[in-house]
């Protein structure tokens, strides 16, 4: 009877030394299966590859005008790009004198359903550049003013590297040039882009500081 008191106690005494390695083993595995999943996660080339929110393949709008489009509703980017190009202008309160311009000439028709076009729009200020008599003489010729206006369309999409020295035949007939780099790009060595690549369902718009005149 004693020596299997003892035995039994031997036993007991091992389970109980065997056991809190057991658990620690047990829990080990575990906390190796936990750090792995992150690890596995970083890895997952799908993760890595999520682009940041709003940011496109070919990059956004930039410019310092851009600040002033609105953040919302018809007028904003993501409405400006899901209109044709003539009416996401009328949309935009700084581009009114062009669309007035627009509207005089008979060009709305034209220009929304064009396909993959640029447009060098100018602003109401590039239009204030000009004296108001010659200004008001323009839009009262619409020979001339259609002249002036086809010359800031190009019958494709340019991308900002497009740009960076550029020769483009315009709607008019005529040729712009184009230079710069990153987010500086000026139009016939004058006219500066203050907000470009902004898109819109037919068309790229870079918004210029003054009015580009054909020869």
């Amino acid at each position: 009877m004693n020596s299997l008191r003892v035995r039994r106690g031997a036993l007991a005494a091992t389970a109980a030394a065997v056991l809190p390695f057991s658990l620690a083993a047990c829990s080990d595995s575990g906390g190796e299966t936990k750090a792995a999943a992150p690890s596995s996660a970083a890895a997952d080339p799908t993760a890595a590859a999520t682009p940041a929110e709003g940011a496109t393949a070919t990059g956004g709008p930039f410019g310092p005008a851009c600040a002033g489009v609105p953040k919302e509703g018809v007028g904003s980017f993501d409405g400006m790009a899901k209109d044709p190009v003539a009416t996401a202008a009328s949309n935009n309160p700084a581009l009114s004198t062009l669309v007035a311009a627009v509207q005089k000439a008979g060009l709305v028709d034209t220009l929304n359903n064009a396909e993959d076009i640029t447009v060098f729009a100018p602003t109401n200020d590039a239009f204030a550049k000009i004296p108001k008599a010659d200004l008001d003489k323009v839009l009262a010729d619409k020979a001339a003013l259609t002249e002036i206006l086809t010359y800031h369309v190009v019958g494709q999409k340019l991308t900002p590297e497009q740009l960076e020295n550029g020769s483009f035949a315009t709607l008019q007939k005529g040729t712009l040039t184009t230079k710069g780099s990153g987010e500086d790009y000026t139009v016939n060595d004058a006219s500066r882009v203050v907000c470009g690549n902004v898109k819109t369902a037919n068309a790229d718009v870079y918004i210029v500081d003054t009015v580009l005149m054909p020869k």
